[in-house]
């Protein structure tokens, strides 16, 4: 990925804010394997700036869609202060394996890391932290559901653990699914649309991505259209 193709995924600027449009496959901070990483390419978004935006949350390698930046230390405190208090309205859309029965619900579930070696790696644990998640039905079709997600806590690989303990892991996922490790579909897990209540004296700030390339046909299957390409 180059300079203007990762300004072309930007979807809302402002002095204090970016929303970009991670592409599924880039990791947002670097690793122990190396690689590129979005982190390479923050400087392409400074618009002027002294400083590179830095990411005010996470977003998995595989997942794609809103991701929040903050554009100076300032901006990036207030953001952090936002997600740590779960005041920003997070939405994901996942295509899932079968489905749940109900049309809406929530998944009530503790997670804590399955292994101590590998600590992004999670399990349901009664002692684990509480984890909460909201989901609606959004359309149905040959054994597949789309889903929309809203985790109320942000905890890690949440949405791919709660689905996959509830009875219906999302599709792509090599991890807790049953995708193979490669060669799958890909991950159908879209950060769709953010919620940021970043100025006391204005609306909320709403900012939706595209569903990606990879997931068209699937959610186009289940009977969603819109937002289903850039505008």
């Amino acid at each position: 990925m180059n300079a203007e193709e990762i300004v072309n995924r930007l979807l809302y600027r402002d002095a204090l804010m970016l929303v970009i449009d991670k592409p599924a496959g880039l990791p947002v901070h670097p690793g122990p394997k190396g690689g590129e990483t979005l982190f390479h390419h923050l400087d392409s978004l400074r618009f002027g700036l002294p400083r590179r935006p830095e990411a005010a949350h996470r977003l998995d390698k595989d997942t794609s869609g809103c991701l929040v930046l903050g554009r100076h230390p300032k901006a990036i405190a207030r953001l952090n202060e936002l997600f740590r208090k779960n005041e920003v309205d997070k939405v994901y859309w996942a295509v899932v394996e079968g489905g749940p029965e109900a049309e809406e619900g929530e998944i009530d579930l503790p997670l804590a890391p399955k292994s101590p070696d590998r600590g992004w790696w999670m399990k349901v644990d009664p002692k684990g932290q509480p984890s909460l998640t909201e989901w609606r039905v959004l359309g149905r079709s040959g054994g597949l559901t789309l889903l929309e997600l809203r985790p109320i806590t942000g905890r890690t690989h949440q949405l791919r653990v709660h689905c996959q303990a509830s009875g219906f892991p999302i599709l792509g996922d090599p991890i807790y699914g049953t995708a193979p490790r490669f060669g799958g579909p890909g991950l159908h897990l879209h950060a769709h649309s953010v919620t940021v209540p970043l100025y006391p004296k204005k609306d909320p700030i709403m900012v939706e991505a595209p569903v990606p390339e990879h997931m068209r046909e699937r959610v186009e299957a289940c009977g969603v259209r819109r937002a289903l390409s850039r505008q």
